[in-house]
């Protein structure tokens, strides 16, 4: 599991330690980097560049909002950005972000917002509170185990020699370059108020005091939220990737030694604790599996290597992955974590529902090569 690059244990991460740091400033915080579309205000109080200027650039909060509805839409969209980056590392689901942030805006436009001085904060800490309900209520409605289950992957198409070029650079930067799916897994795997603690913090930068509001704990409390989640972030990372090249040439290695039947070049790519998670969803259960062991997993490589298939080099929250066409439709999409030199995860997408949901055109598809 390639956590350790993405989940706030190294310099890449930040912790949200970062200064200066703007909701929606090309330069980010922690893995929000790059995440914003705009130039709202800072993620907490005071942090960023326009934290305590209103609309107008006034410096006087965000007064005077209230009641005009088209300067207020501005505003928020200013921040749409940042707040959907929020949303998917809270939810690990890109309809549901979408879902989260229109609800952040219907709230806002029924709030009396005149006295509130850090609009885009408010904003932060109203979708953290639509997302702990979603999470809140989402156990109870879950059809797959758990630990089949995937994030949303965000995609961007490269070429034959791995370069890649975003459909939606924006989107693809602000949701998913700095948070791959291995950290993904490892949140879903914790309780839905130390996810909020840990993302809003350590990712975003807000503060124990404007996350304790949310959570209806103290702030101590809401800090321990954080440090457990942490522990369990750092728990689970294997050690720091290599760069995007030499994780691209050990991708490539496996499934040339998958296609060749090669059983000592697949078990030399591969961690000895290798994790291989397989999502189905509703419509291939039969498909979903976790297979945890290198030999076990090349056992499923050379399987699956038997079923010949256009292939299409991708980039999937920044890590590569190939995705399977058949026909012009996606049928599987293979994302690889590697840490040092090796394989450590292999997230397999089987879902068709959420392979269709992937946005790409049929001239990208068209691209596939055997």
């Amino acid at each position: 599991m390639n956590t350790g690059r993405d989940a706030g244990t190294n310099a890449d991460m930040g912790a949200g330690r970062s200064t200066g740091t703007g909701t929606n400033a090309s330069t980010g915080t922690g893995t929000n980097a790059g995440a914003g579309t705009g130039t709202g205000a800072g993620t907490n109080a005071g942090t960023g560049a326009e934290g305590d200027k209103d609309v107008n650039g006034n410096g006087d909060g965000d007064r005077g909002t209230h009641g005009d509805e088209e300067l207020l839409a501005r505003r928020f969209d200013a921040d749409r950005g940042h707040l959907r980056a929020v949303a998917y590392r809270m939810l690990g689901s890109l309809s549901e972000a979408e879902d989260a942030v229109q609800e952040a805006w219907l709230k806002l436009s029924r709030a009396d917002v005149g006295e509130v001085r850090n609009l885009s904060a408010w904003l932060t800490t109203v979708v953290g509170r639509v997302c702990l309900d979603m999470l809140r209520s989402r156990g109870s409605r879950r059809e797959s185990p758990l630990e089949h289950h995937l994030p949303d992957p965000v995609i961007r198409v490269g070429d034959a020699a791995g370069a890649a070029e975003a459909t939606d650079p924006e989107r693809a930067a602000e949701l998913g370059e700095s948070v791959g799916l291995a950290l993904l897994v490892v949140l879903e795997a914790l309780s839905p108020a130390e996810r909020l603690a840990f993302v809003l913090h350590d990712m975003f930068a807000v503060s124990f005091d404007e996350i304790a509001e949310v959570v209806d704990r103290s702030p101590a409390a809401t800090r321990q939220l954080a440090s457990r989640a942490r522990r369990r972030v750092r728990d689970a990372s294997p050690g720091p990737a290599p760069d995007a090249r030499r994780r691209r040439e050990v991708a490539d290695a496996f499934l040339t030694a998958a296609n060749g039947g090669d059983f000592e070049s697949l078990l030399a790519v591969l961690d000895p604790d290798v994790v291989l998670r397989a999502d189905g969803g509703r419509l291939m259960p039969s498909v979903s599996k976790l297979v945890r062991g290198a030999e076990t997993v090349v056992a499923q490589a050379l399987a699956y290597s038997r079923f010949r298939k256009a292939t299409l080099w991708v980039v999937a929250n920044g890590d590569p992955a190939v995705l399977s066409v058949v026909d012009g439709h996606p049928t599987a999409l293979m994302v690889f974590t590697v840490a040092g030199n090796r394989i450590v995860e292999l997230h397999i997408l089987a879902d068709p529902e959420r392979l269709a949901a992937l946005g790409l055109t049929e001239e990208e598809l068209s691209r596939a090569e055997y």
